[in-house]
């Protein structure tokens, strides 16, 4: 019996012994499809590995699907980083500090969303969100107190920072100065991905033209004065915590770097010159298998693009990336277990080759996190290296039938997704008519839908759901406390400096912008030596390319496909019907994102299930303040606001925004809050004029239901 013969009687005596396991059930109800398109099945044999070219080339030779480099860990582990920034520059050094004496490789910063949105933490717009989501960084100054004590010329620092990029850059170059480290010596990635922020994640300044101009320059500054430091890492995290699925993340961050690529390239830069120091940022979820998958399809893919652009340096087409573990699959509920799906997923990512990892800590889907958890989140990979022997092994998932066919399949996938991108007229273009955002929207709100029904199960949300449990202390951070510091030292700076020469850098870069000439990393760079603020160099850039404002939309019909034959359903949509008759119109309600919280996802996915329920929906603008979004109240006549929070200034703006109306003679709109609310903030919001506080993992269904009942409170009382 020849080795195909044999291969085929085990195949068939399988068949037999399952289908005697599933008692007349057929083979084919085992199998399904996931959200990306591919077809899973119980057994996987030789045959799912036929076509698939890249079979037995080992890792660091192309293209690179077993890893980017030949020994991959037994080499050299992944690098241990710690994603973390949060109230000021001394509390957020600190907490550097502590980090990498703890074991941390490497320091990732998170800035505050005002610093983010280009704004000094003076701005009006600014008030609610200094401090909350990150690090305020308003100057040079506050960047050598972040840094203080820690030498940036044998440390590596990844900077996540998109719209003010060159402030951020820049003052950090300053800062690095000051210290006596030249830029030729600094090490470490800023993101400056600017097309996914249009996307998902929308901490944008200035239109796209404008902002892929910055990116240009950017790349080639660093090309010349920075050669040890990443210019860009193309983010796919950002797509998937926002709803995307692995084909769309994948195919998305791969045309991103594509676009980035031909913007670099049309700058008159030779590719081997920025090529190798591009890097990748992948988000890491609970499908553990396609997580794996993932990132050797992505060295697949970029090795691809990259040949059609005849590179000679073979690192040109290498594929580096880190990944962090997903802050959308941890729950509120039952927090512990987050501990559990952290550590799956930081296996996925080593498995799958990351080159550095952040795992997030337990705490994260309720406030930034605490000592005791971030010790948990980084241990978690000291025992995957320290106390395992999975770093010994390259790729020890190669030749595995169930993940090279899984690789090939989400390869296969993605290459569809790109080239829908490329009959756009690339991702530019295709943002501009917005056809990645609707993807992902509509994943997102099929995906939600499976939540709310259980058929994606999540313990602790839809499964095993305790009746009561006391929440885990939280970090707090006083809002207010942080922007009076804040406001104090940047008065100290513009006191101190010489005021001429800072207005002249500052006109010098409005005037760059407009004649379209220079560098604007350079001269950003001048200005902020000078001690010129991310404000005043945001605004002298924004003289010529305006603020980039998205048009708010929502989605219809996807959240409600998924609940068509369900009768709790039905009886919701009734109730939305009878109020509809009693009052002579339907419940409205406007759906409002207030302070400098770009991430859209929850609000979106809760707009479209509203809309599907039978509601009216106003969508507000992104970035509103209380009182913007008490205006389109009141105009719109509508009868519930519900702020949408993420990024903790919900203590500040919701009670706000309950003022706003009531100073409008709109006592009678019902104001509502959902998202990331810890339960220690609840009886505070509710104490001042909050109606109704949705938590996370809340099902839509039960918030439309809670808002329904309010309103006939209301129209009762």
């Amino acid at each position: 019996m020849n080795d195909s013969d044999r291969s085929q009687k085990l195949l068939d005596q399988w068949h037999k012994a399952a289908e005697r396991g599933l008692r007349g059930k057929p083979l084919a109800s085992l199998e399904r499809e996931t959200p990306e398109g591919i077809r899973l099945t119980p057994l996987y044999t030789e045959t799912d590995l036929d076509g698939i070219d890249h079979m037995g080339v080992p890792p660091g030779i192309t293209p690179y699907v077993r890893g980017p480099y030949p020994t991959m860990y037994a080499g050299r582990p992944w690098t241990i980083r710690q994603y973390a920034g949060f109230s000021t520059a001394e509390a957020s050094n600190a907490f550097y500090k502590q980090a990498l004496a703890a074991g941390g490789q490497g320091i990732s910063v998170a800035f505050d969303l005002p610093t983010h949105r280009g704004y000094d933490s003076d701005h009006p717009r600014a008030s609610g969100d200094v401090g909350m989501a990150g690090v305020a960084v308003d100057s040079v100054e506050d960047m050598k107190i972040l840094f203080d004590g820690i030498n940036l010329g044998n440390t590596s620092v990844s900077m996540t920072m998109n719209g003010a990029v060159l402030p951020i850059l820049g003052g950090f170059v300053a800062a690095a100065e000051e210290q006596g480290v030249p830029q030729s010596e600094l090490r470490g990635t800023i993101q400056n991905d600017i097309l996914k922020e249009f996307m998902v994640r929308n901490t944008y300044i200035y239109p796209p033209a404008p902002s892929m101009r910055v990116v240009g320059d950017i790349i080639r500054h660093c090309s010349g004065e920075m050669p040890r430091f990443n210019t860009i890492s193309i983010s796919g995290y950002h797509l998937q915590e926002a709803g995307a699925d692995a084909a769309l993340e994948l195919a998305y961050t791969i045309a991103n770097g594509k676009a980035y690529v031909e913007t670099a390239l049309a700058g008159g830069l030779d590719v081997d010159a920025f090529a190798p120091r591009l890097s990748f940022f992948f988000g890491i979820g609970m499908n553990f298998m396609m997580e794996v998958a993932k990132l050797r399809a992505a060295r697949l893919l970029w090795a691809e693009v990259m040949g059609t652009f005849s590179p000679k340096d073979p690192r040109s087409s290498l594929l580096r990336t880190h990944c962090q573990t997903s802050g959308w699959s941890l729950t509120s509920q039952l927090p512990y277990n987050n501990i559990v799906r952290t550590t799956i997923e930081a296996m996925a990512a080593v498995f799958g080759g990351t080159q550095s990892l952040h795992t997030n800590a337990l705490d994260e889907a309720m406030a930034l996190p605490s000592e005791f958890s971030a010790q948990i989140a980084r241990h978690t990979q000291v025992i995957l290296q320290e106390e395992t022997d999975i770093p010994a092994i390259a790729d020890p998932w190669a030749g595995s039938y169930a993940m090279e066919s899984l690789t090939d399949q989400l390869a296969q996938q993605a290459r569809k997704i790109m080239a829908e991108v490329d009959q756009a007229g690339g991702m530019v273009k295709a943002i501009e008519t917005g056809l990645p955002m609707r993807r992902i929207e509509t994943a997102a709100a099929r995906k939600q839908a499976r939540i709310d029904r259980g058929t994606d199960r999540i313990v602790g949300v839809n499964r095993f759901r305790p009746e009561e449990e006391e929440p885990p202390e939280v970090l707090r951070v006083d809002n207010s406390m942080v922007r009076e510091n804040q406001q104090r030292r940047l008065a100290e700076i513009r006191a101190s400096r010489d005021e001429a020469a800072v207005q002249g850098a500052l006109k010098e870069l409005t005037q760059a912008a407009k004649e379209a000439r220079g560098n604007l990393l350079d001269l950003t760079i001048r200005a902020m030596r000078l001690r010129a603020t991310v404000g005043e160099t945001t605004a002298a850039l924004e003289e010529v390319y305006g603020r980039h404002q998205e048009q708010a939309r929502a989605l219809g019909g996807v959240y409600g496909e998924m609940w068509k034959d369900d009768a709790d359903w039905a009886a919701l949509k009734e109730t939305i019907n009878d109020f509809a008759r009693r009052e002579g119109r339907r419940p409205r309600i406007l759906l409002a994102k207030l302070g400098q919280d770009g991430h859209d996802r929850g609000v979106k996915v809760v707009a479209a299930a509203f809309a599907d329920m039978g509601f009216d929906v106003d969508l507000g603008p992104l970035f509103q303040t209380p009182d913007e979004a008490a205006a389109q109240a009141v105009e719109s006549d509508v009868h519930v606001v519900g702020a949408s929070t993420l990024a903790g200034g919900h203590r500040t703006l919701a009670p706000e925004l309950v003022q706003a109306l009531k100073a409008r003679g709109a006592e009678d709109i019902v104001v509502v809050v959902g998202g990331v609310v810890p339960k220690q903030d609840i009886p505070e919001l509710l104490e001042k004029g909050v109606a109704a506080v949705f938590g996370p993992g809340t099902p839509a269904m039960e918030s439309g239901r809670r808002v329904m009942e309010l309103l006939g409170a209301n129209r009762s009382g």
